[in-house]
């Protein structure tokens, strides 16, 4: 793997545009909820890679395909039509509120009517998109910033992916709780989780060993997570690499601080090697098939 340029992304620097962003991909992330069709998991509802951002798979609307993307480059929200047409929204500083407004305006342009319900999920204290005058901050440097550090673990995930011969999930982003996912399944079904909301029933229907990357929240700077689910015993008191990674008992999840990663002499075999070590340690201590599973 070629070295990538991993730039810094201190939470504290960019905190108010990461909220914003974290608001202004569910108004947009929801899109797809009335216009694609549902895929084990909820896969379909997910923001993926584009050369210059992250966009939502194609929409179904009235006959046309519907393609939204933001572009962290150009720093617009992107509308793309089968039929040519094309609608774009600039990122800067504005209110959610704003923005929500601007995008069915702009669909409204297009000729393009979806109704979603406007309420933010998976945060808290949640505020109707409609109503939030709070998020309202936009850094273009942070932004881009975070996308080039989207873009410098990519290969890394996609390499690891590869590896893998059994079911296995894109690596997708996720508007919901904001993180981009990488899923392994063992191919064996979980057992019922008593009380789970359908959201979490279907996304835990089966066992899997799941990584990703989170931008942090709160005081939590970003880092590299890595959990198994159903937990087999043991996992909590694994070995794993890089020497960074920890075990949180509060997230039930491995956890590896991007900055360990973007200051070690390789970031690509450091974080390769906490993904290797991590799914090993969970397949390994909950019985998964390796030799069908994995490529060799």
């Amino acid at each position: 793997m070629e070295s990538r340029r991993w730039p810094a992304l201190p939470l504290a620097a960019w905190r108010d545009t990461c909220a914003t962003l974290h608001m202004w991909t569910q108004v947009v992330g929801k899109l797809a909820i009335p216009t694609t069709p549902l895929v084990n998991h909820y896969w379909n509802l997910t923001l993926h890679y584009t050369a210059r951002g992250l966009a939502t798979l194609p929409m179904e609307c009235g006959g046309r395909t519907l393609v939204a993307a933001f572009d962290f480059v150009s720093h617009e929200a992107v509308f793309t039509a089968s039929d040519g047409a094309t609608e774009a929204i600039s990122l800067e500083p504005r209110t959610v509120a704003e923005f929500h407004r601007l995008v069915l305006a702009a669909l409204e342009r297009m000729g393009i009517a979806i109704r979603v319900w406007p309420m933010p999920v998976e945060v808290p204290q949640p505020i109707r998109f409609d109503a939030d005058t709070t998020h309202q901050s936009y850094d273009r440097e942070w932004a881009n910033a975070f996308w080039r550090a989207l873009e410098s673990m990519r290969p890394v995930f996609e390499e690891f992916r590869g590896r893998f011969l059994g079911k296995c999930s894109p690596l997708h982003f996720f508007w919901g709780s904001f993180d981009l996912a990488l899923t392994r399944f063992s191919g064996r079904r979980a057992p019922e989780r008593p009380g789970a909301d359908p959201v979490t029933r279907e996304s835990y229907s089966h066992e899997v060993i799941s990584h990703g990357f989170w931008p942090g929240s709160g005081e939590v700077d970003a880092a590299f997570y890595a959990y198994a689910a159903p937990e087999p015993a043991g996992f909590a008191h694994a070995r794993v690499e890089p020497a960074g990674a920890f075990y949180s008992p509060q997230l039930k999840e491995f956890l590896l601080p991007y900055e360990a990663v973007r200051a070690s002499a390789s970031p690509e075999r450091a974080l390769m090697s906490f993904l290797e070590s991590t799914y090993a340690a969970g397949a390994d201590l909950g019985g998964w098939n390796r030799r069908d599973l994995e490529r060799t």
